[in-house]
């Protein structure tokens, strides 16, 4: 680990004591900002306030296909498990466990038809909990096929790396950032389920970051190409068949260990930040603390924060800002997904902040 990375994990560490003043809501950010990022990265549509509305409250708001809200949901029920697991205790990490957490994922198994270049339908069932019993691969950027381990090498690749971890985490020659990088690298390369795969790869990261007593991470969707760019740079230096890939070395890995270093940094970065400014109000949206140029969006904020329920005419009496003023940042806060307007405009009608509030 190069020395910056040990400054700021040595002050996030110092600041423990802060932190678990604000644990409650360091989890929800994280919670929130991991869920979102994780499942848009695959492809999901909700929305950040969408995702938090669901995850906190059990509302919909929107337009959100039915598949897209039980997805998030069942991964938020896997990402409590993994972390549960990891800090209970020093029992090893199993193939088992994996295939689990897969199943709490996809929930049930499902056909998936395509329509072949004859026009003929065909169909496969994606099962759950389940290695892949079909071969997958992916089209490169530059038109190639790029082959992941095939169903009958699965089953003996994810014996083999489970082993490995296991052995290595004993060890200890790898610190924990190298060590939830290789595992994420090793698995991604066998790909060893039908659907889901990314997605355990990043609850694994945080699985093995939680055991080791280290934040965990998220990969931001917005930085989706970078992360992806990476994986690729690696691939070339690891090589291009499976078996290259399962059983790849940390010397080949630097540039994915480097950027989960980053990401290590920021985590905990965001964390001094919030702990270390007393009792300054501050507010979180995915990934960022959001501040206000304008002291009245402040104060438009922390009144419906008080009251969601309230008016515009009840926030203009009490804060003395005319109406126009106050439509045009409510329009502003909601075209930035800071708010949302939950049961329109009646009396039934609330808002609601999709911001963590420190």
């Amino acid at each position: 680990m190069n020395s910056k990375f040990t400054k700021v994990f040595d002050d996030w560490k110092r600041l423990e004591p802060e932190r678990n003043n604000l644990k409650e809501r360091i989890e929800k950010k994280f919670m929130l900002d991991f869920n979102y990022n994780s499942n848009h990265i695959e492809g999901n549509t909700l929305t950040y306030g969408q995702t938090e509305l669901l995850l906190l409250f059990g509302k919909v708001i929107g337009d959100a296909k039915m598949s897209d809200l039980e997805e998030m949901k069942a991964h938020a029920v896997a990402l409590k498990m993994v972390v549960e697991e990891a800090v209970s205790g020093q029992t090893p990490l199993t193939e088992t466990f994996i295939r689990q957490v897969h199943k709490i994922l996809l929930r049930e198994d499902y056909e998936v038809y395509r329509q072949l270049p004859s026009g003929a339908v065909s169909s496969y069932t994606v099962h759950a909990g389940c290695y892949k019993t079909r071969p997958n691969s992916v089209i490169t950027r530059t038109g190639e096929r790029f082959e992941y381990a095939s169903p009958e090498e699965t089953p003996a690749m994810m014996s083999d790396l489970l082993r490995w971890y296991n052995e290595e985490n004993k060890k200890g020659e790898l610190n924990p950032i190298e060590l939830s990088t290789l595992f994420h690298y090793r698995y991604i390369r066998i790909h060893p389920f039908e659907d889901g795969n990314g997605r355990i790869a990043r609850l694994m990261v945080n699985f093995i970051l939680a055991r080791h007593g280290y934040p965990m991470v998220v990969v931001p969707s917005k930085s989706k190409d970078v992360y992806l760019n990476v994986l690729n740079k690696c691939d070339a230096a690891v090589g291009m068949f499976p078996s290259d890939g399962a059983y790849a070395t940390i010397d080949k890995v630097k540039p994915f260990v480097e950027y989960f270093e980053t990401l290590l940094i920021n985590e905990m970065k965001s964390d001094i930040s919030i702990v270390t400014r007393g009792k300054t109000s501050q507010w979180w949206y995915n990934g960022e603390l959001v501040t206000f140029t304008n002291e009245n969006a402040s104060k438009i904020l922390e009144a419906i924060n008080s009251n969601p329920k309230t008016s515009i005419r009840q926030i203009s009496e009490n804060l003395g800002i005319n109406k126009s003023a106050i439509q045009r940042h409510l329009k502003t806060l909601q075209e930035k997904g800071y708010l949302l307007r939950v049961g329109g405009n009646t009396k039934e009608g609330e808002w609601h902040i999709t911001m963590t509030k420190f």
